[in-house]
């Protein structure tokens, strides 16, 4: 696969990034965060993106997507990644819209994926159930009578699951906590009866929801018990789509650092002459670089259906929650004291980083899955 980017990608890149920058800017984070906006994103914002296409870039002409691919979404949450942009795109278009897409029936396609597409429905994905990334760890129960599925249990680090118009539960029908088997997704109303959703702000002031099902109706995705394979593509879309985001959040947290090295000056010189910072900087660039490689070609892999897509979704993932977590902190810490106060906005890549380093799985979790992947 050519690990450069068509003419269409470049194109889509360039009006994102132009996009981004005057729309999205950091400071509109900071709006929503200090005013505690309800929704904890901008809905104009998010008009926008859907009037550019962007909420139907992964999904199929034929359910009213535009069918440019996930390297196209790639290029998009890497620019949202370099202003961190708020906005459902990930948890809708990318995790929502893989689960329907690789495990609903005709029906469900030909329903669905036009109002996501159309920015008429949000999405989220309730799987967590406990701190750490566990995608069989499900003990959420669900009951088939006929037609309606019934779950109970509860759910921790749905995100954007208070703005969520339906969710898609993953539960459990058979087996135990840690068995594929069994693993079923099942599509429930966000306001259906028995439904408890309370939101929660996380340090980078993104959207997430601690949920509470009881006796929760919804409608199967896919057959009963059969879930996870629909469940493990879904998950490595939207790893790869987030190792994209925060690809761009690297990349501009790196440029904002050297750039603050060529004018804080010491001693009469600025601090970027200075050795020991040179090296710093040196090794930081080294790593932005090879997680460039990796993202890309790990989104190529999607466009391509390859049979790598797992093994590539946890290399990039584990490479970016490093870089990022690497870069972040070298950020804070060569902007010196005025890096840690909220004044400079240098911190919040710092926050970002971590948040989306556990998200989907930290690096401790994608190196023993890549390991297992390649037979070790």
């Amino acid at each position: 696969m050519a690990l450069v980017l068509n003419e269409e990608q470049n194109m889509l890149k360039d009006a994102a990034k132009d996009f981004c920058t005057n729309n999205t800017p950091i400071t509109q984070l900071r709006k929503l965060r200090d005013e505690r906006s309800e929704l904890g994103f901008d809905q104009a914002t998010w008009k926008q993106m859907v009037d550019l296409g962007w909420a139907g870039i992964c999904i199929p002409e034929e359910y009213g997507g535009l069918g440019f691919g996930y390297t196209g979404m790639g290029v998009v949450l890497e620019e949202c990644g370099r202003t961190l942009a708020a906005s459902p795109l990930l948890a809708t278009a990318g995790l929502g819209a893989g689960c329907i897409l690789h495990g609903g029936s005709d029906d469900q396609k030909r329903t669905l994926l036009p109002q996501v597409a159309g920015g008429e429905l949000l999405l989220a994905l309730a799987l967590e159930e406990s701190p750490h990334h566990q995608p069989y760890g499900v003990s959420t129960a669900v009951e088939v009578s006929g037609d309606v599925a019934k779950v109970t249990g509860s759910k921790k680090f749905v995100i954007d699951g208070h703005v969520s118009g339906k969710m898609i539960v993953v539960a459990r029908a058979s087996g135990e906590p840690g068995d594929a088997e069994g693993i079923t997704l099942v599509l429930v109303d966000s306001n259906a009866p028995g439904v408890t959703i309370t939101r929660t702000i996380m340090a980078d002031s993104r959207n997430a929801a601690n949920v509470e099902f009881e006796s929760a109706e919804g409608e199967l995705i896919g057959e009963l018990g059969q879930g996870a394979a629909a469940l493990n593509k879904a998950l490595d879309i939207g790893r790869i789509l987030l190792a994209a985001e925060m690809l761009g959040g690297v990349q501009e947290c790196f440029e904002r650092t050297i750039e603050y090295l060529k004018v804080r000056e010491q001693f009469g010189v600025p601090i970027g002459s200075f050795q020991g910072l040179k090296h710093r900087a040196a090794q930081m660039f080294c790593e932005v670089e090879l997680s460039k490689s990796v993202v890309l070609e790990a989104l190529a892999a999607l466009d391509e259906d390859s049979e790598e897509v797992a093994e590539l979704a946890s290399l990039a993932k584990t490479r970016l929650n490093d870089t990022y977590n690497l870069v972040s902190s070298e950020g804070v810490q060569m902007h010196g004291g005025i890096g840690m106060t909220d004044e400079y906005e240098i911190g919040f890549f710092m926050k970002r980083s971590r948040v989306s380093e556990h998200a989907l799985g930290n690096s401790a979790f994608h190196r023993d899955r890549y390991g297992v992947l390649q037979g070790y």
